[in-house]
């Protein structure tokens, strides 16, 4: 069973009610139904070295601890997983800075290039602006692919991490990518994969209009999962030879012994998008600072809960994990 030998306490076990305890539904039952008031963000732009630029939504309440959220494939700063988390960290003191990938919260960048999984240099860019507003404490946390991209960075930074940045929980992370991959193209899984084909065509059409000598949208609908796609899109728009190539660069799985930081990977067991290498127990593979917890419900970004505040058992986790 995942995850069996792992740490488990009575403070943050997760017990969804009967009808939740089903990971296609908690991987679809947010998207549907979950609304998360939240004041308006403050948006700013920032360019990148490639003279591209990344959207930005601030919340400030003048703290001097601020969290960054990085969100899942094809999402954006303002879905209810993000929102649901920046309203918890803002309740608990902390501002809160969600950002999006390149071409994505409905402005399509300027480069041929898009976003991936180990895009850490778009990150990296994103901390060290908010690095120069003179916070003390910074935490990051990442959901699906933005999990993969938060652990990686970590991985990356190892023992040069800046010091202010005390650590990272995130959730839900593909982080053996090649293993993902495989787990969406079964035809089980054919729902999810269909979503995500059809939101990326729209996009490649859109790209392949300002970059029509780079990139060829014909016979799209073809593409039946993520090995076509990124053996046709991903790996050649990023530099990387085919799709195996970027899957053993871009996995944060690799890299998990090299973080410095305290670090919380929390995969749901009945997680539908997750291969069992996603699952890993040991210290050889995790390190010294990460920590794997595997509830045994709560699907992909799901986490579940009815609650009068509206919170959601991840988010609680979250506060439990910085107050730790």
């Amino acid at each position: 069973m995942k995850g069996q030998n792992l740490h488990r306490s009575a403070k943050n076990r997760y017990r969804p009610p009967v009808w939740l305890r089903n990971g296609h539904v908690q991987s679809i039952w947010p998207t549907l139904f979950r609304k998360v008031q939240m004041p308006e963000p403050q948006t700013e732009v920032i360019s990148t070295p490639d003279d591209d630029q990344l959207h930005l939504d601030w919340y400030r309440q003048h703290s001097n601890r601020l969290a960054i959220i990085s969100h899942g494939l094809e999402g954006h700063s303002r879905r209810p997983y993000v929102l649901g988390l920046a309203r918890a960290l803002m309740a608990a003191g902390w501002d809160v800075l969600a950002w999006n990938f390149r071409s994505c919260g409905g402005v399509m960048n300027r480069q041929p290039r898009f976003y991936h999984s180990g895009a850490t240099e778009d990150l990296e860019i994103v901390i060290n602006h908010a690095l120069g507003k003179s916070y003390q404490n910074l935490f990051l946390s990442g959901f699906s692919m933005g999990g993969n991209l938060t652990l990686l960075y970590l991985g990356q930074q190892g023992e040069q991490v800046d010091s202010r940045i005390s650590g990272a929980v995130v959730y839900s992370v593909p982080a053996d990518l090649a293993g993902s991959a495989d787990m969406l193209a079964l035809p089980s899984r054919k729902i999810y994969m269909q979503r995500f084909l059809n939101d990326l065509h729209g996009k490649m059409q859109e790209k392949s209009e300002l970059f029509p000598d780079l990139i060829d949208v014909s016979g799209f609908r073809d593409i039946r999962n993520f090995h076509e796609f990124d053996n046709r899109y991903t790996a050649p728009l990023h530099g990387f030879k085919d799709a195996q190539d970027y899957w053993e660069n871009c996995s944060a799985l690799f890299r998990l012994k090299d973080i410095r930081v305290p670090s919380l990977m929390i995969n749901a067991a009945d997680d539908p998008f997750l291969s069992p290498a996603c699952f890993p127990d040991s210290k050889k593979v995790l390190g010294s600072y990460v920590k794997l917890e595997v509830p045994k419900w709560g699907g992909h970004v799901g986490f579940v809960e009815h609650a009068k505040d509206g919170y959601y058992w991840s988010e609680r986790r979250a506060l439990m994990f910085v107050g730790s």
